[in-house]
Order: structure tokens, then C-alpha cells, then sequence
């Protein structure tokens, strides 16, 4: 009992002094500084099998937001240096005698391009998806509010719809074109 009285005299005075103090900044905002100063601790993700694993009212939680993010962040930055070794390998002037080589040579790079072309539009998603992590607007569907759901988001990060609405799209480009 005395270390209970102990801890209840010292909170008073803990709260006594910063009584005086709240005249300058309220207990609140002391408080959210103090939550919100930046650590240099690193920050741990989880693993998939433990996001899949995490209960429905988790859903977009910030640990399950830190995941994505660090995934798609992962992910531009391989597409950056995917374009920056096509880059390289297209500097470089091979000159082969043999028609037959040259061919094969220009057909690699055509492929090559072609590939990009696709990590370029992969990237314009990439950066569209992180804005939509910062705009709290990831993870649920653009067409209809619902969630998109973990498993959809995880094999497809970049992913705006939700099954239903993607499937509906797709029919709906089916059946009356672009």
C-alpha cells in the first residue's frame, strides 16, 4: 500500500507542475508531440501469412499500410533500375557483320523496349497506389467504397478495384469496346 500512496503523490505532483506549464501549451498537444516525434528505431513489417491472419477490423491499418507501401515502394524502385540497365544495354553499339545477328540483336532490343513500355505504365500505377496509401484512399474500391481485401492487394498491389467492380469493368469493355 505505501508504493501505491508513493506513485499517487508523485503523479500529483507530476500533474501540479504541469498545470503551470498548461497556461502556454495544453496537456494535449503535449502529448501528441511526444507520440509523434520521430524515432530512429527501424521499423519492423510482417510477414504475408501474418497479414493474411489479421482479423477483418485490421483492415488498412497502419502496419497493414507500412506492408504495401514498403512493397510498392520496392517495386518502383526495381522498375527504375530495370530502366536504367535498358538504358545501358541500348547505349551500347555492337556492330556484327552477319544480317542474322543483327536481326536477333534488334529483336532483343525491340522486346527489351516493349518491356519497359509496360514497367512505364506499371510505374504511373506504382505512384498513383503510394499516393493513394498517403491520401488514406488505399485498399478500398474507386467504383463502389468496399474493400479491395488483402489477398487481392497482395497479389495485385496496385489494384483500385475490388473483384466485383474489375470483373464488371472488364464485361462492360467486352461487350461494348474501349
Amino acid at each position: 500500500m505505501a508504493t501505491t500512496k508513493k506513485t499517487a503523490s508523485k503523479k500529483m505532483t507530476e500533474v501540479s507542475t504541469t498545470k503551470s506549464e498548461d497556461v502556454k501549451t495544453p496537456i494535449k498537444e503535449k502529448v501528441m508531440t511526444e507520440k509523434t516525434k520521430p524515432t530512429n528505431k527501424p521499423v519492423e513489417l510482417i510477414s504475408e501469412e501474418a497479414l493474411l491472419k489479421m482479423a477483418e477490423k485490421d483492415y488498412m491499418s497502419s502496419v497493414q499500410l507500412l506492408f504495401f507501401k514498403d512493397r510498392l515502394q520496392k517495386l518502383r524502385d526495381d522498375i527504375l533500375k530495370n530502366a536504367d540497365a535498358t538504358t545501358e544495354n541500348l547505349r551500347e553499339n555492337i556492330l556484327v557483320p552477319d544480317p542474322a545477328d543483327r536481326a536477333t540483336i534488334e529483336e532483343e532490343h525491340a522486346l527489351e523496349l516493349r518491356t519497359r513500355d509496360r514497367e512505364r505504365k506499371l510505374l504511373k500505377k506504382v505512384e498513383q497506389a503510394l499516393s493513394r496509401i498517403e491520401s488514406g484512399e488505399y485498399g478500398w474500391c474507386e467504383e463502389t467504397g468496399e474493400a479491395i481485401g488483402i489477398s487481392r492487394l497482395l497479389a495485385r498491389p496496385t489494384a483500385n478495384l475490388s473483384l466485383e467492380a474489375q470483373e464488371r469493368r472488364e464485361l462492360r469493355q467486352k461487350l461494348f469496346g474501349d
